[in-house]
């Protein structure tokens, strides 16, 4: 099977996955004037959430009788979101990679490179952040509203990481037009992630 073809079976299986995963924190709502009024209550940047080209943004509603289970819902259905987002991003790198070092790469490599998008995406997501969150009591449940995010250079940081442990692939990796760009995100990540810490 070629790298394409293994790729797309890759994406599609992991939309399937994920669009069960969040489909785990999208429970059933009653219809009733409480539940309607519940959800007209939604933050603004629930309807409207934010947009960035250096984070990843996940928003999800969920409710549950336990108010902690309500948050933890909507939280696991918004890294949900991420996850996808992430799978793109980092796909479209692997993609690069493949047009880039031409049909001579061998299929390993690319084996190696598709093996590390999908690491990342799977340990990175625990780094994922509450940025928003509101609880509304309902009738007889909780409502959790949550917008998480996940700095994209952080998880270009993790892939390229990833990838350093594979010589060869990393070599080929680093003469491509995809790695300066990934290193260029990583660079204006980690200068805006210092520029956060406090001063001694």
């Amino acid at each position: 099977m070629s790298f394409a073809k293994r790729s797309r079976s890759f994406a599609a299986a992991s939309y399937v996955l994920l669009a069960l995963f969040a489909a785990c924190g999208k429970p059933h709502v009653k219809s009733t004037p409480e539940t309607r009024g519940v959800v007209g209550a939604a933050p603004k940047w629930y309807t409207t959430p934010p947009r960035a080209d250096d984070i990843f943004f996940g928003v999800a509603t969920a409710e549950s009788k336990d108010m902690q289970l309500a948050a933890e819902k909507a939280q696991m259905a918004a890294r949900a979101q991420i996850a996808q987002q992430m799978t793109v991003k980092l796909g479209a790198f692997a993609k690069r990679f493949q047009e880039e070092v031409g049909q001579g790469a061998s299929a390993e490599l690319l084996d190696q490179f598709t093996t590390a998008s999908k690491a990342v995406v799977s340990e990175e997501l625990v780094g994922s952040r509450v940025k928003e969150q509101e609880l509304v009591p309902g009738e007889d449940v909780y409502r959790a509203f949550v917008l998480m995010e996940l700095p994209v250079g952080a998880a270009n940081k993790a892939l390229r990481d990833k990838l350093a442990a594979q010589q060869a692939l990393y070599t080929r990796f680093r003469a491509t037009q995809a790695f300066k760009e990934m290193n260029d995100e990583i660079e204006k990540y980690e200068k805006a992630k210092a520029a956060d810490r406090p001063t001694p």
